[in-house]
């Protein structure tokens, strides 16, 4: 299996693949030979993405994970040839703010839920059952650190990556007697747009998240992915943490005000 053919044969679908890890993901998928989906809501940038890579093995869609009706309508009005998905890369989801659970804006918690959770579990259910059918496929869930490891300011979004883990191994549970495989994988610190995000476009506050940090590369966690995809088939990653050297776990923090 060469460079060019690890991934022929196989028909991807990627959410969020307008930035960060979807793109990049989607672009090791092309070059492995697989026929990919690429989807988001930003259509100028899945526009530039196939101008780019200019091959018929990408097939670009616009896809917004927290509309239903978004989602009932893409695998429907999916071409022949890229009906039968054997990978799911669920990417899309954000974070949104920092500050405290009392002080946090409500439209921000529910715009993350919508998003990290239930679109997450909307196109899920709506790919899955063709994997069962065909006995075979992937789903690779986008969770976080924050899963497993709190922070302040991190309540909702990390509530719903733990979510993310969680329903990866339960699904895990459910696909039991096939052999469709199912991987959480839990990023720490990666310069993308993550933080610009999060920090509603404020370039400075975002950068400086990673300043003085060899942080990870959207391409970092999608070369790791594609190391789970490269696997033999018998195998399965249930969850996969990552962090760049230069991040680890502090001292539980304790209030001695009395």
């Amino acid at each position: 299996m060469t460079e060019q053919t690890w991934a022929r044969g196989r028909i991807a679908l990627v959410t969020g693949a307008t930035s960060g890890f979807g793109e990049a993901m989607a672009r090791r998928l092309v070059a492995g030979g697989a026929k990919v989906i690429a989807t988001g809501r930003r259509v100028d940038r899945l526009q530039a993405l196939a101008d780019e890579l200019r091959t018929p093995d990408l097939l670009t869609r616009e896809l917004d994970v927290r509309s239903p009706d978004s989602i009932d309508a893409l695998l429907p009005g999916l071409p022949a040839g890229f009906q039968a998905i054997d990978v799911l890369y669920n990417n899309a989801g954000l974070a949104l703010g920092l500050g405290k659970a009392h002080e946090a804006s409500l439209d921000d918690w529910t715009t993350m839920i919508d998003t990290n959770v239930t679109g997450l579990v909307r196109i899920t259910r709506a790919v899955l059952p063709g994997m069962v059918e065909r006995n075979c496929g992937d789903v690779i869930n986008l969770s976080s650190v924050a899963a497993s490891y709190p922070y302040p300011g991190g309540n909702v979004y990390g509530a719903t990556k733990a979510f993310v883990r969680q329903f990866s191994l339960n699904l895990r549970a459910d696909l039991l007697g096939t052999k469709v495989r199912v991987t959480s994988i839990e990023p720490g610190m990666a310069d993308t747009e993550f933080s610009l995000v999060r920090f509603a476009g404020d370039r400075e506050r975002a950068d400086n998240v990673y300043k003085g940090v060899h942080a990870m590369s959207a391409d970092d966690v999608a070369l790791v992915c594609e190391s789970v995809l490269r696997l033999p088939a018998h195998i399965n990653v249930n969850t996969l943490e990552l962090m760049p050297v230069q991040q680890a776990f502090s001292p539980f923090a304790v209030d001695r005000g009395g």
